[in-house]
């Protein structure tokens, strides 16, 4: 996911929680950690530029998954791509500062402040006398009370996908004159600052016609640096121009076109001179950083430690020096780009897929054509590369215009333990699994080989730089697998117990049981469904969890696709580990039969196989689910290691590949798993939005469970509560506190485990400022643009602490 999907309140994401009781009050105490919150774990990288060194004019071409279903945010199918235009055409009242914290924007707002506690919580708004809507209606309180009574969750007419915060609103009124608007709420409402961002006009908000239905394509008034001129839903582009009516610093850009284009392809868009700026995976960010290379071996920004390393062996110690030489001549290129002069870059680019197999062939990286270098096929292999290498150049070439800008996107991935069934309904056996985890070894094998800091990320409900930010797992402990051998010991399960066998399952692993496609590699990694560490399918593992026939999670998945919701990893703005998350599209995966065996030669640790716990029979195997989409390498790479670690403590995995589609909506929804990674995104406001998170699931009139999106299906009362009293102070100290101490609670639950914050990765066009991988900041889209003639960046690449 990256940042277009974490808005200022990035809402929905997951964690799971024990029974409460056996917990030590000490070792759930909330640390006092301001120091941590200081700063992120890595800052922003962006190119920034003052607005004198940018150019006028220019039209920037930004990758998006997809075109939106919905213009309207607060709608269930909204996406990252809506979060994205409603930024640049619509009001916020507030925007995120680089650590994660909310600050007044002042573009809308001169001020916003409590005035009154008692008897009620009043705030009152004082708007910028120039801000006025695309029409020219001034923005005041008509607005903000339309979009209250459209999101208190009063009138069912609405179809919204939440209303927090919004349904503890008891009356909004203009103030002295037409700037102040007061708000008066029924309930005390610590995260005020949630709220009106963005803030839609009465004409969108007032009927519930025109919310439903009106802004779904489009939006013919708005009020930010730029307009909506164009959704072209058959070309796959979304076009924003400048709004002639904003009153602030004027838009550098001309346009911008929001294009869509798959993960997959972004490498071949580039090359092809059809995009501008792009987030990327990893795969690309190589290819990108491999064509930016001077001709003396130097990397350009964006290179990772170990292509550093080899520029260094090769003499260069100042690269920065070569990189801003290169930077400026390349932005004299750009600077034609901004003032809409067509580059032939990218003309004569071949295709970007053929482009990265022959790639691969040049680097022998899969060992086909490398190892055919030597021996009797070395004069068929050499002749295969060179044509490759032929077809990759003008490629190459293209991609050598742009460079790899990264940072840590505020999100985090985790892995989730279901608590409804199973061994893991036990709490000692989720803390077992908990305990036997290296944190800081899962956290290295994503971040290190992509030069960001690999720390593992100590809270559920804020991230490093974040206000509420402290580092709690030690209300869980560290790695240790005697204590987690001791857990397990204690559950019941023991080594050596008698296990009984049982018939091979049949079932395949995807949601509608599809044998295994033709060709699909079954090595751990590859896709398929394999015992780690295993020849043979282990006994008793037949146990399919059970799903309630009236769960309430259909709903719930809707919900949290508008909230940007729950992602896998490679796709977290793309709703699935997210793209969360959340919600959110997927790419087509490959089936094996559940129980296909892992091939001959798969090692396990030493005494692993040996040493398997079993009870009653069975022996102690959890079903770990993965996307298996192409894009989601570093989440079954995470998988295995988490396997391996774990069958030292003598718990065996069922590790299921299942298509990207299918992942979230029909295994974590549903609950159709034991162990599965995805991902969350941080928010400003941990106590309204981590709340449904991990609010403890309640059986609903009809005898379901009742589980918003706590998709580990545990809670505790004492979580619950310590959100709500997190939720009605007004102290921000004492909100602070609250919100430390449920995350600390949470970790002692051991439901969800964060690992690591998830790599940012966006390809820029050489010369492109102030944009990139933004962190936790809120993009300043006017300030967008292509650096003048000769003009560079301010400062390098954007180092982590």
């Amino acid at each position: 996911m990256s940042h277009e999907g974490v808005g200022l309140r990035a809402v929905m994401r997951s964690a799971a929680f024990l029974t409460a009781g056996v917990l030590a009050v000490p070792a759930l105490a909330a640390c006092s950690a301001d120091d941590e919150a200081d700063k992120p774990a890595a800052v922003q990288d962006i190119a920034p530029a003052s607005r004198d060194l940018i150019a006028d004019g220019g039209t920037l071409r930004w990758a998006v998954d997809a075109v939106p279903e919905t213009l309207n945010t607060f709608q269930a199918d909204a996406s990252a791509a809506t979060s994205r235009v409603a930024g640049a055409v619509l009001p916020s009242m507030y925007r995120l500062d680089a650590n994660g914290r909310p600050q007044i924007n002042s573009d809308y707002l001169e001020s916003a402040k409590v005035v009154g506690t008692s008897p009620k919580q009043v705030v009152l708004y004082r708007l910028n006398q120039q801000a006025v809507w695309s029409d020219g209606r001034e923005i005041g309180a008509a607005d903000f009370a339309a979009q209250w009574r459209a999101l208190s969750g009063k009138d069912s007419a609405y179809w919204t996908a939440r209303n927090a915060g919004y349904d503890r609103i008891e009356k909004i009124e203009r103030g002295k004159n037409n700037l102040e608007v007061r708000v008066t709420f029924s309930r005390p409402y610590a995260d005020w600052k949630a709220l009106f961002s963005p803030l839609y006009p009465k004409d969108v908000m007032g009927t519930a016609d025109s919310f439903n239905d009106g802004a779904r394509r489009k939006l013919k008034v708005t009020a930010g640096p730029f307009a909506l001129k164009e959704v072209d839903r058959k070309g796959g582009e979304v076009r924003l121009t400048r709004n002639a009516r904003w009153w602030g610093h004027p838009s550098k850009l001309d346009e911008i076109d929001l294009v869509a284009v798959a993960r997959d392809k972004r490498a071949e868009a580039l090359a092809e001179d059809k995009l501008d700026l792009a987030e990327i995976d990893p795969a690309e960010a190589e290819r990108v950083t491999l064509a930016a290379r001077n001709k003396d071996g130097a990397p350009l920004q964006g290179a990772t430690p170990s292509e550093r390393h080899t520029a260094g062996a090769k003499g260069e110690k100042d690269t920065s020096k070569k990189k801003s030489e290169k930077d400026t001549s390349s932005a004299e290129e750009d600077g034609k780009h901004a003032a809409d002069e067509k580059s032939d870059r990218g003309d004569k680019g071949t295709h970007g897929e053929k482009s990265d197999k022959g790639e691969k062939s040049t680097k022998g990286e899969n060992g086909d054509e490398g190892e055919k270098d030597d021996g009797s096929e070395k004069g068929a292999a050499g002749a295969k590369g060179s044509e490759a290498k032929a077809k990759e150049a003008p490629s190459r070439s293209a991609l050598s215009y742009f460079v790899v800008r990264k940072s840590l996107e505020p999100a985090y991935t985790q892995l989730a333990l279901n608590g409804s069934e199973g061994p893991l309904a036990d709490e000692r056996v989720r803390r077992a699994v908990a305990r036997a985890l290296d944190r800081k070894e899962l956290a290295r094998v994503v971040l290190q080989p992509l030069g960001l800091p690999a720390e593992p990320v100590g809270s559920h409900l804020a991230l490093a730089g974040q206000a509420a930010y402290a580092d709690n797992s030690g209300a869980l402990g560290d790695q240790d697998a005697a204590e987690a051998r001791a857990l397990l010991a204690d559950a019941g399960w023991v080594p050596g117990g008698p296990i009984t066998e049982q018939k091979k399952a049949e079932k395949a692993a995807g949601s509608k049981g599809k044998k295994k496609d033709a060709g699909e590699d079954d090595r751990p990694g590859k896709g398929g469904t394999y015992f780690d560490g295993e020849d043979d399918k282990p006994s008793g593992v037949d146990r399919k969890p059970a799903q309630d026939p009236k769960d309430h999670t259909r709903k719930q998945e809707q919900q949290a696709g508008a909230r940007s919701g729950a992602h896998s990893d490679e796709q977290a703005a793309r709703h699935l580990d997210g793209r969360q998350y959340a919600g959110q599209g997927g790419l087509p995966g490959a089936y094996a039969p559940r129980g296909t065996a892992a091939p001959k030669g798969t090692a396990a640790p030493a005494g692993a196989a040996s040493n398997v716990l079993a009870k009653d029979g069975k022996p102690l195997t959890l079903r770990f689910v993965v996307p298996s989409g192409a894009g989601s390498e570093s989440l079954r790479l995470v998988a295995d290691r988490i396997a391996r670690m774990l069958q030292h403590i003598g718990v065996r995995t069922d590790i299921s590949k299942v298509s990207d589609e299918s992942y979230f909506k029909d295994h974590i929804a549903s609950g159709q798993y034991d162990l599965a990674l995805y991902s969350w995104p941080a928010s400003a406001f941990p106590a309204t939005d981590a709340r449904p998170i991990y609010a403890k699931p309640v059986p609903a009139a009809d005898g379901s469970l009742s589980v918003e999106q706590n998709y580990t299906r545990v809670g505790t009362d004492q979580v619950d509560q310590l959100f709500d009293q997190a939720l009605s102070t007004l102290n921000e100290d004492e909100e602070r506190s609250l919100v430390r101490k449920a995350d600390a609670r949470i970790w002692a639950a051991a439901g969800s485990i964060p690992l690591y914050q998830r790599p940012q990765l966006a390809a820029a066009r050489i010369g492109l400022a102030n944009t990139g991988a933004f962190g936790f900041q809120t993009p300043v889209y006017e300030d967008m643009g292509f650096l003048k003639k000769g003009a560079h960046p301010s400062a390098s690449p954007s180092k982590s602490r």
